[in-house]
């Protein structure tokens, strides 16, 4: 069993739009790929594209990953279009010559990519782990952000798709 830390769209014009606890979001990411980082456990970014007049679209300011990750010259960055991870990037195939069948998969937006993702990565047979208030969104007309991300961890997401957890244990996971 090989691990792999899966940060999605951690972009610069989504964090610039304050979504909820934003603050220690983007702290328990910083614990996770430091744990990651400190166990040679890969880290793999996503990014979003949104196309041609989207603020995040291919070299746009807002497109970057957030400042505060900084990832490592050698860390693989896959290209999106869609909400799926996996969905045209070739991270399956990526993944499958590893030999990566455990994922810890933390990012934005809960509802969106990373929901897509996780039930992608179930689809395709992967252990899928979420470690607890290391995914984050925005309030919308019916939740807020914060009831959203908690909605997703602990009723949708949570067995069989995959393991919610805390962040400690999904430390843990990352250091094995």
């Amino acid at each position: 069993m090989k691990t792999a830390l899966l940060v999605i769209d951690v972009q610069q014009a989504l964090i610039d739009d304050q979504p909820a606890n934003k603050d220690a979001f983007l702290v328990n990411l910083k614990l996770l790929i430091d744990a990651a980082h400190e166990a040679g456990t890969e880290v793999i970014y996503v990014r979003h594209d949104g196309g041609e007049g989207d603020v995040l679209a291919y070299g746009e300011p807002g497109w970057q990953l957030d400042k505060s990750l900084a990832p490592r010259s050698e860390e693989r960055i896959f290209e999106k279009r869609f909400n799926s991870a996996f969905l045209k990037t070739g991270l399956n195939e990526y993944l499958s010559d590893k030999g990566i069948t455990n994922l810890v998969i933390c990012g934005m937006q809960t509802e969106y990519c990373i929901d897509t993702s996780v039930k992608t990565a179930f689809e395709h047979g992967y252990e899928v782990v979420v470690p607890s208030g290391a995914t984050t969104t925005y309030a919308n007309p019916f939740l807020s952000g914060d009831k959203l991300v908690y909605f997703y961890e602990r009723m949708i997401w949570h067995e069989p798709l995959a393991r919610v957890v805390p962040l400690e244990e999904a430390i843990q996971i990352l250091k094995k």
